[in-house]
């Protein structure tokens, strides 16, 4: 990885984080593709999906502007991974003990009622705006985008560059969008025949795999402490 161009590794550290992000949790976008796209068809469920994709691609550049200065210091670093790692324990525990698929919390409220607002004032119709703002409004997309990509810098799989971030940020909208236009094509053939205990499973894995990504990263973090006091 190491001889790898830095703005093909930041690009396809984007790609994996949106296959993985999109993909989990099981979160409003794909449950809105799973019921309109059963009902609307595939055509209907890309457009939710491309306006997702493209609001979740402008959250995470907004992310990388104005992270750069932070880099200086070798301190933001450290508290960046050790942040990082709480927020991946933290999801991935709430996600592997969810007993239902839709795991309410206080920022969901807030996020619901600026989707609320928004809705009034724009009064959309098409698919690609109710795809588009419900990302809009989804305050947690934000806050984990900022967790991600202060995580890609700290470990250097996006250089600070604008070449590296934008191909992180195109790396995003490839990998949201494919992910999006996946599930759109699955449940158009399938005809919506997703269960709440398959959505359920699958949320639990997702849980699963975010826990296993906070041990790495804090066994990372021990490694580095380690080396650090020996030294």
């Amino acid at each position: 990885m190491a001889d790898t161009h830095p703005n093909i590794l930041a690009a396809l550290s984007g790609l994996v984080c949106a296959l993985i992000f999109a993909s989990i949790p099981v979160g409003p976008i794909n449950l809105t593709i799973l019921n309109e796209g059963a009902q609307r068809g595939f055509r209907w469920a890309i457009f939710i999906g491309l306006g997702a994709a493209v609001m979740d691609t402008i959250y995470c550049a907004i992310s990388f502007t104005g992270l750069s200065q932070f880099f200086d210091h070798g301190f933001v670093k450290a508290f960046m991974q050790v942040m990082s790692f709480v927020f991946l324990l933290f999801l991935g525990c709430k996600f592997l003990l969810a007993q239902t698929v839709k795991i309410h919390t206080r920022l969901d409220d807030a996020s619901e009622k600026i989707e609320a607002r928004i809705e009034q004032k724009v009064h959309a119709h098409s698919a690609f705006a109710t795809g588009f703002i419900r990302v809009a409004a989804n305050l947690g997309v934000l806050v984990a985008w900022v967790v991600l990509s202060a995580n890609l810098m700290s470990h250097d799989f996006v250089d600070d560059t604008w070449g590296a971030k934008g191909g992180c940020v195109s790396g995003v909208f490839v990998g949201t969008a494919g992910w999006f236009l996946f599930l759109s094509f699955a449940v158009s053939r399938g005809h919506g025949r997703f269960s709440e205990k398959t959505l359920l499973r699958l949320q639990h894995f997702s849980g699963l795999c975010l826990i296993v990504t906070a041990v790495f990263e804090g066994a990372q973090i021990a490694w580095h402490l380690a080396r650090h006091h020996h030294h």
